[in-house]
């Protein structure tokens, strides 16, 4: 598009703002389904006939969907437009939302859960498409960083409102799981006609019509090897050899991979632009990130509903908060998430992004840091997480559009897709870790609680790894990620 052909600053804002909007929208559908069915895990699986440690077998499916469709999907946004691809998962979203809210069996469950995590492309789908709209006006990296806030900021007020409404629902239907798990399925089906009447397309780079499908095929396996074998390890234990082998193997995948994408003319993931370095910190950043924004919730969790007065050996714990609820722990955390994501988009006008990104990477290593002193009630346990969770805010905001800003024409979907895929496998790692940190710290045989040297040393490798980000980020040029910062 010529400067002469390019729309007027004030039309470029208006049509931005209505196509947030819409956006909005499907964020928010993204939240409710995120926070929607951790309310009513309890019965689903007495609905099922399973027990709550098959349940984790959902969540690795969907992690492993998630890991495995982003960067297909986000590349085909990239060569095919991001509104068609937007369209395509919120149909297979849709579709088996529906399928899971029908089906009572373990393996159906399974498949319908799992194939439901398609959502989770929409966010770097979005991202990809605001930013090459307003890449042709000059103004793509600032436009896209208050957006990333905005939708972000979408995502954790749907999460709240999904965790509200779920329980309320189950009650309303008189505890009829099957009615009780429309309601997700009904808001994704609405959404896809915002998507479908509201969202213009972008424009994809001409003459790139032939998939890297042997580059993908090898990336999925060895996403699929690392993700299943720190699975298997988190469930069977770390002495399970075969286990460790499947994630060898994994490991061993990318070697032919990095070499086909080498000589490949247009690769599934060009590894030069990776190699770049106003990439390869914000990529390694998501996934440390990860660690303790999909890590450590489950420790998070466990801590605040241990009693520290139970008593083991003859004596008391001494540490938990002993909490019969944890909602206010951990709702207080997805706000302080939503409120990080927010005062992104705000300070992303008037500070430069490289340095919103080091300083929230800062607040999320000295949240956890200082949880290692302070946890013995719950007023000086949450301050801390609420400091962590305005960083963890506003990287998941961040990261995202930086990476779009600094990926070249035609591979924005690709960079801002990398960052959730990243962001996954950290987390992965991390889960796998924490269990075998908890459960070999766990205090007696009469007892499920983990030792507090498990939980100080899960709030560590949070920090430290934190720390380490911020760290690799000074080595990002002052000047990276485009364009103006002011209004």
């Amino acid at each position: 598009m010529t400067a002469a052909t390019a729309p007027a600053p004030s039309s470029f804002a208006r049509t931005t703002f209505r196509i947030v909007g819409w956006l909005f929208c499907l964020e928010l559908v993204s939240g409710v389904l995120q926070g929607y069915y951790v309310p009513l895990i309890p019965r689903l699986v007495d609905h099922l006939g399973i027990t709550d440690a098959e349940f984790n077998w959902f969540e690795a499916g969907q992690l492993l969907v998630s890991a495995l469709s982003v960067p297909l999907l986000a590349k085909l946004g990239d060569m095919f437009g991001h509104k068609r691809m937007l369209l395509v998962a919120t149909v297979l979203t849709g579709a088996f939302t529906w399928w899971l809210a029908f089906t009572d069996d373990f393996a159906s469950f399974l498949i319908a859960w799992s194939l439901s995590g398609f959502y989770t492309v929409w966010l770097p789908l979005e991202i990809a498409l605001i930013f090459d709209r307003g890449r042709t006006t000059g103004a793509g990296a600032a436009t896209t960083r208050r957006a990333a806030g905005t939708l972000v900021l979408a995502l954790e007020l749907g999460a709240i409102a999904g965790a509200l409404l779920a329980p309320r629902v189950l009650g309303w239907t008189g505890d009829d799981v099957v009615r009780t798990m429309t309601m997700p399925a009904i808001v994704v089906t609405l959404v896809l006609f915002a998507i479908l009447f509201g969202v213009p397309e972008s424009r994809p780079a001409p003459g790139r019509r032939t998939l890297d499908l042997p580059g993908f095929v090898l990336l999925g396996l060895a996403l699929v090897g690392v993700t299943a074998g720190l699975r298997f390890m988190s469930l069977n234990g770390p002495e399970t050899w075969w286990a460790w082998l499947v994630v060898a193997a994994g490991l061993l995948l990318l070697l032919p991979f990095g070499r086909w994408e080498l000589r490949h003319e247009d690769p599934a993931i060009d590894l030069r632009v990776l190699g770049r370095r106003t990439m390869w910190p914000v990529q390694l950043t998501a996934g440390l990130v990860g660690i303790s924004l999909l890590g450590a919730q489950a420790p998070l969790a466990t801590y605040a509903a241990t009693d520290p007065g139970e008593v083991v050996d003859g004596r008391p714990l001494g540490y938990g908060l002993g909490l019969d609820d944890t909602s206010l722990v951990i709702g207080g955390y997805i706000v302080s998430l939503a409120i990080g994501a927010l005062l992104f988009a705000i300070l992303s006008r008037r500070i430069a992004p490289r340095v919103v990104l080091i300083v929230a990477t800062f607040l999320v290593a000295g949240g956890y840091l200082l949880l290692i002193p302070l946890h013995d009630s719950l007023g000086t346990f949450l301050p801390p997480l609420l400091v962590a969770g305005l960083g963890c805010g506003a990287l998941v905001a961040a990261l995202p559009a930086t990476a779009a800003a600094a990926s070249p024409p035609g591979q924005t979907g690709v960079a801002a897709g990398l960052t959730n895929t990243t962001k996954t496998l950290g987390g992965s790692f991390a889960s796998t870790v924490f269990g075998i940190v908890l459960a070999t710290g766990v205090s007696s045989a009469v007892t499920t609680a983990a030792s507090l040297s498990g939980y100080l040393t899960v709030w560590a490798i949070c920090g430290g790894g934190a720390l380490v980000a911020a760290v690799l980020l000074f080595l990002v040029p002052r000047d990276a990620f485009g364009e103006p910062l002011s209004d």
